[in-house]
């Protein structure tokens, strides 16, 4: 299973990121059927009484028996693949280099199975045994135990598992469960009162209380999440947990926290609820989540920036590459526009518009506010499906019947960082790729000496070939050929 529990922050494509969007240096993931016309609604927020504190005992007395501990198991290939370990959320691997998942030294070695636990926490939104939690809580599970507040154990399904969002929902075969009641994460505040329930460290029913320390957060690799930022205690264990607002309704799910030591450090991430129904709601009735994709690459602008542009405010996101055949090529949005408002939502950085956009519905039409050459324009824009156009770009399974490969083109962002024109960045490897020694993280540069620029070039030239190729691997600062046999 690959789950994580280490200090840094890194991006989609394993490459370290320092003070993107919000100036944060490190993070570490927390980890430790229903019927489908099953819903769960969205209750209104009541406000508490101008001086009033909440009654964290109540919360915790109703609530308590809904919240559900979540143990995994499953085999993993561990040796040249180091991972991160710890008494919760804990993942393959005994490596404590952070740097170790993504550069090797030597050649690739033959991996061997191992059989790795992890642990987490979750909640029962249906009385019929509909849990959510974190996807990396559940990610590579062979066998997901749940353990209820009375120590019942049932053996769990998943019934979906979405890794952008890091939802997963699972279901056990019980009746007439306590459940928590939904409340709405839009309507809570920066100082408004909240509490985490959950298993961090294993240690069950462990309830820690705070305030929200901020709203839209939006973290490196996790462009999609506008993360509710806490100082409610949160540890490695805890993902996956609810975080209650103060009239004990569920606002959040735990899921990240910032340290520099792999425990609490007093800054914890949530996500919305609002986004976690979404999500719910897509894996209950078809197995998979269709994110919305608006089809740009934008930068946070900066005071320099702005003056350049002739902004007044260093806000909005700048637009530094479109994607052909996008939502944004098709609405007319170009290289250099600063889109300063989405359906009349000022964006401050390029974080928030990919969390806005990320929680809408593809093909829902939306206002962009954008200033073009010291202009200010209006352009309506037909959302897009991220799933969609990553298949018109070749950019998913690309010669995955042969290698066992899920690959995505690099950003600008990424081949600037790496110093490299091109290439192609491993998202999954399996199969006769895996067996070679190649993981996600790893950049593909060529093959057999041709050098890759896109996910159907990939899959043609592996496609000509009937019983091996080499391809050119970058691994952090390394290249090396690695021989795949594909007969």
């Amino acid at each position: 299973m690959q789950v994580r529990n280490k200090t840094l922050v890194w991006s989609a494509a394993g490459i370290l990121v320092v003070g993107a969007a919000t100036g944060l240096s490190a993070q570490t993931l927390l980890q430790h059927p229903p019927t489908p016309e099953a819903t769960t609604s969205v209750a209104p927020v009541a406000p508490l009484p101008p001086g009033s504190a909440p009654n964290y005992r109540a919360i915790v007395a109703n609530n308590q028996a809904a919240v559900v501990g979540i143990t995994t198991q499953g085999m993993v290939k561990a040796a040249n693949q180091p991972g991160f370990g710890g008494p919760g959320d804990s993942g393959p691997g005994d490596s404590d280099d952070p740097l170790a998942q993504f550069f090797f030294h030597g050649m690739p070695n033959q991996r061997q199975p191992r059989l790795m636990r992890a642990q987490g926490s979750g909640f029962i939104v249906s009385s019929d045994g509909l849990i959510l939690t974190n996807a990396h809580v559940v990610a590579g599970a062979q066998e997901v135990t749940v353990k209820l507040s009375n120590h019942q154990e049932y053996k769990a399904k998943v019934l979906g598992s979405d890794k952008t969002s890091d939802i997963a929902v699972l279901k056990i075969d019980a009746r007439d469960l306590p459940t928590v009641q939904l409340g709405n994460s839009d309507q809570i505040a920066v100082g408004d009162y909240v509490l985490a329930i959950g298993e961090p460290f294993g240690l069950e029913e462990t309830a820690t209380a705070g305030i929200v320390s901020a709203k839209g957060r939006s973290l490196p690799g996790d462009g999609y999440v506008p993360f509710i930022q806490t100082d409610a205690a949160v540890n490695p264990g805890n993902s996956g947990g609810p975080l209650f607002d103060a009239n004990g309704r569920v606002v959040g799910i735990n899921a990240q926290i910032y340290s520099n030591s792999g425990g609490y450090e007093g800054v914890s991430f949530a996500i919305p609820i609002n986004l976690a129904v979404q999500v719910k709601d897509q894996l209950v009735k078809t197995g998979k989540v269709n994110h919305a994709r608006l089809g740009v690459e934008v930068q946070t602008m900066d005071q320099t920036l702005a003056r350049s542009f002739n902004l007044t405010s260093p806000n909005g996101a700048l637009v530094a590459q479109v994607v052909p055949d996008s939502a944004a090529a098709n609405a007319g949005i170009k290289v250099g526009d600063v889109i300063l408002k989405i359906n009349g939502v000022p964006i401050i950085d390029a974080g928030q518009l990919s969390a806005r956009v990320g929680m809408m519905t593809p093909g829902s039409t939306v206002t962009l506010d954008v200033w073009r050459q010291g202009k200010p324009l209006s352009i309506d824009a037909k959302i897009g499906s991220a799933s969609a156009e990553l298949a018109d770009n070749g950019a998913a399974d690309a010669g995955h019947g042969k290698l066992g490969l899920s690959v995505r083109p690099l950003s600008p962002d990424e081949k600037s960082q790496a110093g490299i024109s091109g290439g192609l960045l491993v998202q999954d490897a399996e199969g006769k790729a895996a067996e070679a020694g190649i993981r996600p993280g790893d950049v593909v540069l060529s093959v057999d000496g041709t050098p890759i620029e896109s996910a159907a070039q990939l899959r043609k030239l592996v496609d000509a070939h009937s019983k091996e190729v080499a391809l050119l691997i970058l691994r952090g600062q390394s290249r090396i050929f690695v021989p795949i046999e594909l007969g």
